[in-house]
């Protein structure tokens, strides 16, 4: 005789639909943990690649340096991928109040007259200089060829008179290392005083490709900065109100620094504007260079931004012959 042994229908079934029901769920659990252990990795593999190609991401800053009431940082914003996408300086509101008034900061002296004395007034640079490094993530990176900011406020401006005659800020952007730059001395040559032989450096013609033609020597060879290409075709040099303008930096044949000038009352008036910057048609040295300066204030922070933007990747190219005869500057 066989016996067959019959299950209880109602109570089989809500056993084997538990079993199924918790393996559905470990199944989910399991699957839940595979996907988030690959983003995981993929997140850790993404940091390690910028990690071992020396790139950052978002906003680093650099040094900082008492202006005024306040302070004044250096900064440089990164994409995703460690492109520059913004390199400047950020001011705080109070750093435009309690600036100094006085001619100069007594640097960069030299005796004009040979009396045996330095007059602060008429025989030194008129001007307060702050040296701020930029953030190292940009500094150390072979790609980005700027390296540190020479902020420069001048209260009662400089020369030409008529022109850039108002309290500015001079924000240079420097290719060249501070110790080069700082060599160039205070002496007798030229409308900023300078050493005699470092006023021919600083004339010295650049070949044609490495700068843009609009920009034109005025002979304004400054210690411890170089000589000043000024575009003659800005609106200040048209009867207008001076409020910022574009400079390119020189010396000895070399592009040196970039140079955003902005006049104090013009970051007053709250701008949140960005201009195209002429660029010249190549370059020296491959790296990252900018296509805009942008000059912001920032409502939220109570700061003002100084910034150069637009970043392109640009390989450097061999240098065009200087025209026979040319030997300096136009």
């Amino acid at each position: 005789m066989k016996y067959v042994v019959i299950r209880p229908r109602g109570r089989g079934s809500n056993r084997d639909s538990f079993r199924s029901s918790v393996t559905r769920r470990r199944l989910k659990a399991t699957n839940l943990r595979k996907i988030l252990l690959l983003f995981t990795l993929l997140v850790i593999l993404g940091c390690s690649e910028n990690m071992r190609a020396g790139v950052s991401t978002g906003r680093s800053l650099g040094a900082n340096s008492k202006v005024g009431n306040g302070t004044v940082s250096s900064y440089a914003d990164f994409d995703k991928s460690g492109v520059p996408t913004a390199i400047g300086i950020v001011f705080q509101a109070s750093a435009l109040d309690g600036l100094p008034t006085t001619h100069s900061d007594g640097h960069h002296c030299f005796d004009r007259n040979k009396d045996g004395k330095v007059d602060q007034h008429t025989e030194c640079f008129a001007s307060h200089e702050s040296v701020i490094p930029l953030p190292s993530e940009a500094a150390r990176r072979s790609d980005i060829p700027f390296k540190w900011v020479g902020l420069n406020w001048n209260p009662y401006g400089h020369i030409p008179p008529g022109v850039y005659d108002l309290p500015h800020f001079d924000v240079h952007f420097y290719l060249e290392p501070v110790e080069k730059v700082f060599a160039i001395e205070p002496g007798p040559c030229g409308p900023e005083f300078v050493r005699c032989d470092q006023f021919e450096l600083g004339i010295k013609a650049l070949p044609p490709n490495y700068i843009h033609p609009d920009f034109k020597n005025v002979g304004a060879v400054a210690p411890a900065m170089g000589n000043h290409l000024i575009d003659q075709t800005a609106p200040e040099f048209s009867g207008k109100k001076f409020t910022r303008s574009w400079i390119y930096g020189v010396y000895d044949g070399r592009v040196t620094f970039y140079e955003e000038m902005v006049a104090r009352e013009y970051l007053l008036s709250q701008p949140n504007a960005c201009s195209p910057v002429k660029s010249p048609a190549a370059v020296a040295v491959r790296g990252y260079y900018p296509t805009q300066s942008c000059i912001r204030y920032v409502p939220q922070a109570k700061e003002y931004t100084v910034s150069m933007e637009g970043f392109v990747l640009r390989e450097s190219s061999a240098p065009e012959s200087i025209p026979s005869g040319v030997v300096k500057s136009n």
